[in-house]
């Protein structure tokens, strides 16, 4: 893995494009630039600021800049027996640091341990004024006001470039088992909430064509008794099934242009809408492919008290995540001001006025 600070160059991108007002589209590796609105600007390469700045097993820490290839990060980490315990999804085989963090994406395992941002302890950006800035540091700890650290993740580049994160990382589980059972979806759902009330360790959970997936991880004799409990059959290749959904390479996710990301309260009921349905995290992750490519699932989340998003859609010019009540677009549009006040990181990619 190549190591390099290109800090420098990108501050004096930055300048250069705000003496010139023009928009700049940051780009790490690509994979992830079907999410959100269509990027507009000139591109912005972040690949070439990368490598691990420190490492720490027995702290649990891990600073690396923002280009450095995930694979590289969680094969250092497999070495010393940890990882990223949220499972963030690549969708490539060249997926960034920093991508990860613009994006804020979880996999499989988010609903037991927590989302990115939980495990992001500090981060150095370059505003779109041109100014670097530390935020955080290698332990978690609160501040007043803003916990700039969290705005970040999930803001898809528009507050700032990410040059160096500092994560928190855990051990891996010594072992782990996925049970499946023949389940309708509803039945699946009350099935995974009874088990989530629980004290067994289930890190995982999934619905799709009518088999509901449970992965349970510990020590042996908490597996078997997880096992003795739950009843169910073993999977075998459980790591192959889970990173099929984690990676959108299950057969359910294949030819879906029009592809909804629903959250609702974990017991919420079911969308009546025709199309497919791949369920996670105890209910409250819905996939939804709707035979309709004009649906629109917005009201009808909105109506069981969570929130759509057009994951991946061919028009990439509407709306992709839920409409801001009024008060909070105008934090919104505070925090853009303060963090990127000529307007020139991602325009639009978050919301057509960000």
């Amino acid at each position: 893995m190549q190591e390099r600070d290109a800090s420098a160059e990108l501050k004096e991108r930055i300048d250069a494009a705000v003496g010139a007002g023009t928009p700049l589209q940051l780009c790490g590796s690509g994979s992830k630039q079907f999410y959100g609105r269509a990027a507009r600007g000139e591109r912005l390469a972040l690949q070439e600021h990368a490598g691990v700045v420190d490492y720490d097993p027995q702290e649990l820490v891990l600073t690396a800049r923002a280009g450095t290839a995930l694979r590289h990060i969680e094969a250092e980490l497999a070495n010393c027996g940890q990882h990223l315990p949220f499972e963030p999804p690549h969708f490539g085989a060249d997926a960034t640091l920093g991508g990860m963090i613009a994006c804020g994406l979880a996999g499989p395992a988010r609903a037991s341990v927590g989302p990115v941002r939980d495990f992001v302890l500090g981060v150095r950006v370059l505003t779109g004024a041109g100014q670097l800035l530390q935020f955080g540091g290698r332990v978690m700890k609160n501040v007043a006001g803003y916990d700039v650290t969290r705005l970040m993740v999930g803001a898809l580049g528009t507050l700032g470039v990410l040059l160096d994160i500092s994560l928190k990382v855990l051990p891996r589980a010594p072992e782990r088992l996925t049970l499946t059972f023949e389940a309708g979806a509803r039945e699946a759902i009350e099935r995974m909430n009874d088990w989530a009330g629980t004290s067994l360790p289930i890190s995982a959970s999934s619905w799709v064509d009518g088999r509901l997936y449970l992965r349970v991880q510990g020590s042996t004799a908490a597996l078997t008794a997880a096992r003795r409990r739950m009843g169910g059959e073993e999977l075998a290749g459980a790591d192959a099934f889970w990173m099929s959904v984690r990676e959108q390479t299950h057969a359910f996710f294949q030819g879906a242009q029009h592809l909804w990301r629903i959250h609702v309260p974990a017991e919420s009921a079911l969308f009546d809408v025709p199309g497919r349905t791949l369920i996670e995290w105890t209910g409250t992750q819905r996939w939804i492919v709707p035979d309709d490519p004009r649906a629109d699932l917005t009201d009808e989340s909105r109506r069981a008290h969570g929130f759509a998003t057009r994951f991946r859609a061919p028009d990439r010019e509407a709306e992709v995540f839920p409409v801001l009540p009024a008060p909070l677009r105008r934090v919104h549009r505070e925090l853009k001001k303060t963090f990127d006040p000529h307007g020139i990181l991602n325009p639009g990619r978050l919301y057509p006025d960000l």
